[in-house]
Order: structure tokens, then C-alpha cells, then sequence
């Protein structure tokens, strides 16, 4: 940043610095750089609580500045000069949230797809081991199992079906369930030893 004022454009007022700088005058642009630049950054960094962004959004005001010159048409230097800061630091804010809001979507995006393929994967691998657990078991355990779980029929319904006692329905329903019990417990260890171990 300037410290001084080059040459006599320290005794210039506003419209002779504006009236010089469209004549592509370089002395008017650091005068006016010298007298201004400081009191912007200060402005800028107080809202934004942000140096680097605070210095970009000056920077870029001047530049501005200097490339459209010829074709500004401004009235009152000081009153243009923190008009358009103002403006930008809006804008800067504006694009800070969208950003922000952005990212938080990707990130519950991200996450949510991931928790989903994790369910879906394990409800797979659940199921696939309930169907293998099944043919697993003795034929007629199996018939009467897959009557009553998969089909819904009573005990009363399968034991007319299969002719035989309700009894005998009961014991091989019992008998199903504790094998299932025991052949899922076996995949269960292998799924925790595997989440464990990532």
C-alpha cells in the first residue's frame, strides 16, 4: 500500500483526480489508491473478520478502477468508492453461504448415500444368510418352516397340509428356530470380526 502521495496530486480534489484518471493519468489512480486504499481494507476486514478476503475485494475495486477508466462516470470519488465496496462485500457474503450451503449438501449427500449403501448391503448379506440357513435345514423342518414364516400359514393350516400333528409342526417350527439361530450366529461373529477390524 502507498504511503504518500506522489508529486502535487496530494493538493488535488476529487474531480480533478477523477477528471485526470480518464485521461489515463497514473499519478491520479496512486493518488487516489494512497488516499483510499487503507480506509477500504479497514472497512472490508471489520465485516468480514477476514484479511485475505478483506485485501482481494480492494484489490479488485481498484482494479476495476484503472480498467474502466475512460468510461466511469462517477459523481463523488469517496461516496463511488465505498458504494462499490459495500457491494462487493455483499456479494462475498452471498457466495461464502451458497458455498457453504453447498458443501453441507454434499456432506449429508455423501453421508446419507453412504449410511444407505451400508444398509442396503447389510440387509442384503442378512438376507442372503437367512435363505442359505434355510435349505440348510432338514427337508421337512425346512417345508414346514417355509410354510409358516415365508407363506404365513397357522399350525393348524400346515398341519393339514403335511399330515401331521400340530404337535409335530410345533416341534419341528422349534427345531427350525434354534438352527437358524445357530447358523446365523455363525455369520454374525464374521460380520462383527469384520466391522471390528475396519
Amino acid at each position: 500500500m502507498l504511503s504518500s502521495s506522489p508529486g502535487g496530486y496530494a493538493s488535488y480534489s476529487e474531480a480533478d483526480l477523477l477528471a485526470a484518471l480518464r485521461t489515463d493519468d497514473g499519478g491520479s489512480f496512486a493518488e487516489i489508491y494512497a488516499r483510499y486504499c487503507y480506509r477500504l481494507f479497514t472497512v472490508a476486514h471489520r465485516k468480514l473478520q477476514d484479511r485475505e478476503a478483506a485485501e482481494e475485494l480492494v484489490q479488485d475495486l481498484f482494479e476495476n478502477l484503472w480498467s474502466r477508466r475512460a468510461s466511469h462516470d462517477i459523481q463523488q470519488l469517496e461516496q463511488y468508492l465505498f458504494s462499490a465496496l459495500r457491494y462487493r462485500i455483499i456479494n462475498h457474503v452471498k457466495a461464502q453461504q451458497v458455498r457453504t450451503g453447498y458443501e453441507s449438501y454434499c456432506r449429508l449427500a455423501a453421508s446419507e448415500a453412504h449410511t444407505n449403501t451400508e444398509e442396503t448391503l447389510a440387509h442384503s448379506e442378512l438376507s442372503a444368510a437367512l435363505l442359505a440357513s434355510v435349505r440348510r435345514l432338514p427337508a421337512k423342518s425346512r417345508e414346514i418352516f417355509q410354510l409358516s414364516r415365508l407363506e404365513q400359514y397357522s399350525v393348524a393350516e400346515i398341519s393339514g397340509r403335511v399330515n401331521l400333528s400340530e404337535k409335530t409342526v410345533e416341534y419341528h417350527l422349534t427345531k427350525s428356530m434354534k438352527l437358524l439361530r445357530s447358523y446365523l450366529r455363525d455369520f454374525l461373529v464374521v460380520v462383527v470380526a469384520a466391522w471390528w477390524h475396519f
